[in-house]
């Protein structure tokens, strides 16, 4: 039994923005991959931006849901763990999406027009910023975090470590990223000691 044409769809575009980057994967190019026309395709997405923002939500780790879920109910586990699993799924989100989004940066017009859009959908490369900030904020209120930490600056500092890390490698190989866990674990206990 096929896929519905709109999984078809995503999977073609997750694997051609993998594969040639995001400006060269043009929605021509997806829909022949996903076996359907053009037009098809423009009948689940709007836009070639709307279907980036749903391969990146739903292909790829999430971290939105995990931080509205630790917002719900802060004072559960540990802030340790807490953040430690956010910086796992934040490391393994952007190990996938920057060879995705990375042939952005490489056009201007084509950059302004993907930030146009986004803003127009809700939504950006700052928004788990804004949701870890969020968890922080409700810690720091039950009283788990110091009273005087900036959580914004440290939501930026962990989830700009975990963006660095994909790109924090030698090129003869000799010092690759540490183990998702093994950096997880040491960036929060570090972080930790800052605003704890």
């Amino acid at each position: 039994m096929q896929k519905p044409a709109r999984g078809r769809i995503l999977e073609a575009a997750h694997e051609l923005m993998l594969t040639i980057g995001l400006a060269r994967a043009t929605t021509k190019e997806i829909a022949k991959a996903a076996g359907c026309s053009e037009a098809a395709l423009y009948k689940h997405f709007a836009s070639k931006e709307e279907l980036f923002v749903s391969v990146l939500k739903e292909r790829l780790p999430q971290l939105n849901p995990l931080l509205e879920e630790l917002v719900a109910r802060p004072g559960s586990r540990s802030v340790e763990e807490n953040l430690v699993e956010i910086a796992r799924g934040a490391a393994r989100f952007y190990e996938q999406s920057f060879p995705i989004a990375a042939s952005l940066y490489a056009e201007t017009q084509l950059r302004n027009r993907h930030e146009a859009a986004m803003r127009e959908m809700g939504t950006g490369p700052h928004m788990p910023i804004l949701g870890l900030e969020r968890y922080l904020h409700a810690e720091q209120k039950a009283g788990r975090i110091a009273a005087d930490a900036d959580t914004f600056a440290a939501a930026s500092l962990l989830l700009g470590a975990c963006a660095q890390r994909s790109f924090a490698y030698d090129a003869d190989g000799s010092h690759p990223p540490p183990p998702v866990d093994e950096f997880a674990t040491a960036l929060v206990r570090t972080l930790l000691k800052g605003i704890s």
